[in-house]
């Protein structure tokens, strides 16, 4: 390609040329899911091909003559009610996280007919020149064709977190992104061909990968499908060979007894609460670009923030210059303003100096030196007037009178750059050499106003907060100051151990740290995971992308750099720290009331399991027909666990999910069906007829009414109003059924048998009290406070 080409880049017709032969930057969803992809995870699942060979098992069976008849069928509707309900659910978090990734991903600047443009990821074309400076991501891969002191961290690819310098003709790949420096590239990669199609996928992948609760849930469902096949297989045998009256009651009470094995709602109920999850924050505008960011959210004990962007606004405002050399205010001003007008992308220091100070006539650049966080200064060598540097005082000016006067104003929350004279080249290997201090540039920053609440809401929730900043010690704990925070010690970074032991305990026990380095932040996240906390990480910044990365949960600011945005698995879109809290909520609502659904679940398919089982071993007909199942459902699960898997929660998630949700549903489960087991075994006499075989049902039907239902009393604790609203009509709704003629015929059941139906309600108080006694056994072995009632105010 000519060097006009480079300047011109493509033609519009070019760019049509290319998009009809399809070399266009055709990318995955940005949800990381299809249309078909969503249809295909609702509909052709395991529980619903289960579920449709059992519908069939009981349609066979329906005398249609009575249309009512069809109600022994009604759990046939939970395979359309999961499906639909599911899919539209994630239709609707797609189309959210779709929207908000246009929103949130970074927009490449391309060169086309000779004019710079921003456009989207999936617009770039083959041979299109891209434009990249500090903070951009390549978005494809590509050859530099232009290089002004460009360094690119490729640590994303490699793992080597140093940056790397590109010269022309050096290859870029997608997933780097620039540290230093500008420069333009040409895509020679786009689509499919390119690495990039590959980070997006996986980058934001709408799935429940890589998550302890997902992996709990299928070692769950793997137990149940081992016991599910053995003990199935003996149920169809002993019901077919019971020598009851009809083969229509035989199928009745087979599919009775197979029905509630099958785990039908925990799947539906977790994919709902992680897609609503997504949406509802997607409201407050915050991108979940990882559904298991929704699970780091709610495990999170210590949050990492960045000061710049984070606890302190973006922009910057110059406040006053102080002078130390025999220059004038005018010419230290003039030599700011150069320095200003050769940076190609200026940050948000340099913008403040430039909106401060404008270039008359500009000097002939000699040399550039972008800024990066580890050296923390830039600068730029001029023809006719000398090399100069501007950057951080305790690093160029340390020990001098400039330095003691820039510590002083650091005290009161203001950032300070020395702007001094270098005696070498600024791209020399040794710059800047000897400095001698000019003047003091004093910029205004401001504190989010919303920073101090929110710092006082993690504080309450036992969230350590630690603060991680570039700047100076001294500055960054003036800010902390402002924030209310007393009694921290702000640690230089500088002053900290290389690595290791020492490391970790001084990153454990301070909470304000200055003069940290990228690769610092890192080494802190990891040092805080080593010491067993989960780590969230902030910030807005390619300092942060590192730390980010590596971080239990990488949150960036929406107008931070597209590199930062790319790797974090929550962006807050409108840079509002205050919706910090609610986003850590969100995550607790889920992965709380997610472990309360599975309790409910993995109880009952024990208990069908092990129910099923005796009455296998005992060769006995099987006590329940699908209609009861379905009252069963109904009242003491679906209801509760959909109305539970959407309320409040503010308890922290704790690891080890699995075994306290089989610590208590396994004995919970063991137990209630061995109480129930004991009534139909107690009442049902040897040859019972189809009358006193009913009444004995319904009196073991009542014990598994009373204990599925403390199991719902157990697990919706701790109280507030709304549960107990909620436990009163499920448990009320049951009474009214067994009293009225109309509930008693619609369900199939016959309580007029009074000494049967004591026996039961005997036995199901029985069954509540050892669902208590294991209740409160789990909460000791977990070392979990047990609460009845909710504290006042709490969720």
């Amino acid at each position: 390609m000519s060097v006009t080409s480079v300047e011109r880049g493509l033609s519009a017709a070019e760019v049509r040329g290319r998009i009809a032969a399809g070399q266009i930057n055709t990318l995955p969803p940005r949800s990381g899911r299809s249309t078909w992809d969503i249809v295909r995870a609702n509909v052709f699942t395991r529980i619903n091909f289960l579920l449709m060979i059992l519908f069939i098992m009981v349609i066979v069976t329906v005398d249609f003559s009575n249309i009512l008849n069809i109600r022994d069928a009604m759990f046939g509707f939970l395979i359309v009610f999961n499906s639909v309900i599911g899919m539209l659910q994630e239709f609707k978090a797609k189309k959210t996280l779709d929207s908000l990734a246009v929103i949130s991903e970074g927009k490449p600047r391309v060169r086309r007919d000779g004019e710079s443009v921003e456009i989207l990821r999936d617009e770039i074309v083959l041979d299109d020149i891209i434009e990249v400076g500090p903070g951009d991501q390549v978005v494809v891969d590509g050859e530099v064709v232009e290089a002004s002191y460009l360094e690119l961290d490729e640590s994303l690819l490699t793992g080597e977190s140093d940056p790397v310098d590109k010269a022309v003709g050096a290859t870029l790949m997608s997933g780097s992104h620039v540290v230093a420096g500008v420069g333009a590239f040409r895509a020679t990669k786009v689509g499919s061909d390119s690495y990039a199609a590959k980070i997006t996928a996986e980058a934001n992948k709408f799935s429940l990968t890589k998550s302890e609760l997902q992996s709990g849930i299928n070692v769950v469902l793997r137990l149940i499908t081992w016991l599910l096949i053995p003990v199935g297989a003996a149920t169809v045998w002993v019901q077919l060979h019971q020598g009851a009256e009809t083969w229509q009651e035989a199928f009745r009470r087979m599919t009775g007894a197979l029905v509630p094995m099958v785990p039908e709602g925990l799947v539906l109920l977790t994919s709902l609460a992680f897609a609503a999850g997504v949406v509802r924050l997607s409201q407050k505008n915050v991108l979940v670009q990882e559904l298991p960011a929704i699970e780091g959210l709610a495990r999170v004990d210590v949050v990492c923030a960045d000061k710049t962007g984070t606890l302190t606004e973006n922009g910057m405002k110059f406040s006053e210059l102080i002078t130390f050399a025999d220059l004038s205010d005018g010419q230290c001003g003039e030599v700011l303003a150069q320095l200003a007008s050769s940076d190609p992308r200026p940050n948000a220091s340099m913008q403040a100096i430039a909106a401060a100070y404008s270039v008359t006539t500009p000097w002939q650049v000699s040399a550039l030196a972008p800024f990066t966080s580890a050296k923390k200064w830039s600068g730029a060598s001029f023809a006719e007037h000398g090399d100069w540097v501007l950057g951080a005082p305790d690093v160029l000016a340390t020990g001098t009178p400039a330095g003691s006067k820039a510590e002083e104003i650091g005290a009161l929350g203001k950032r300070v750059l020395l702007l001094a004279s270098s005696s070498l080249p600024v791209d020399d290997d040794q710059a800047p050499g000897d400095v001698t201090p000019v003047a003091l540039v004093v910029l205004d920053q401001r504190v989010r106003p919303e920073a101090k609440d929110t710092l006082a809401y993690f504080d309450s929730q036992d969230v350590a907060v630690k603060v991680i900043s570039g700047d100076n010690a001294k500055s960054v704990g003036a800010v902390i100051g402002k924030l209310g925070i007393e009694d921290r010690e702000v640690l230089d970074a500088r002053t900290l151990p290389g690595d290791g032991e020492e490391f970790a305990q001084a990153v454990e026990t301070h909470n304000v740290f200055g003069r940290v380095t990228p690769q610092q932040k890192r080494q802190m996240v990891a040092a805080l995971q080593a010491k067993g906390h989960s780590v969230a990480m902030t910030g807005d910044g390619v300092n942060d992308v590192l730390a980010i990365k590596d971080s239990d949960l990488g949150v960036a600011m929406g107008s931070g750099a597209a590199a930062t945005r790319a790797v974090a698995q929550v962006v807050l879109m409108d840079d509002d720290f205050s919706t910090l809290p609610s986003v850590v909520a969100e995550g607790r609502r889920v992965i709380g009331n997610i472990e309360r659904v599975a309790n409910f679940f993995l109880t009952k398919t024990l208990y069908s399991i092990m129910l099923a089982l005796f009455v296998a071993l005992w060769n006995m007909p099987f006590p329940f027909q699908t209609i009861h199942i379905t009252l069963v459902g109904w009242f003491t699960i679906g209801i509760p666990a959909c109305i539970l898997a959407m309320a409040p929660n503010k308890e922290r998630a704790r690891p080890g999910f699995l075994g306290r949700v089989m610590r208590f549903g396994i004995p919970s489960g063991l137990l209630i069906a061995g109480c129930v087991f004991a009534t139909y075994k107690l009442l049902l006499p040897a040859g019972a007829g189809e009358l006193v075989l009913n009444q004995a049902a319904t009196a073991a039907l009542a014990t598994l009414l009373m204990g599925g239902s403390w199991v719902m009393v157990t697990t919706s604790r701790p109280y507030q109003w709304w549960k107990i609203g909620l436990i009163a009509f499920c448990i009320g709704a049951q009474i009214v059924i067994y009293l009225i003629p109309l509930g008693q015929w619609f369900f199939r059941i016959d309580p007029s048998n009074a000494a049967f139906m004591s026996t039961g309600i005997i036995l199901g108080l029985i069954s509540m009290v050892l669902v208590e006694i294991v209740w409160w056994v789990d909460g000791f072995v977990s070392g979990k406070r047990r609460r009845v009632f909710a504290l006042h105010g709490e969720q």
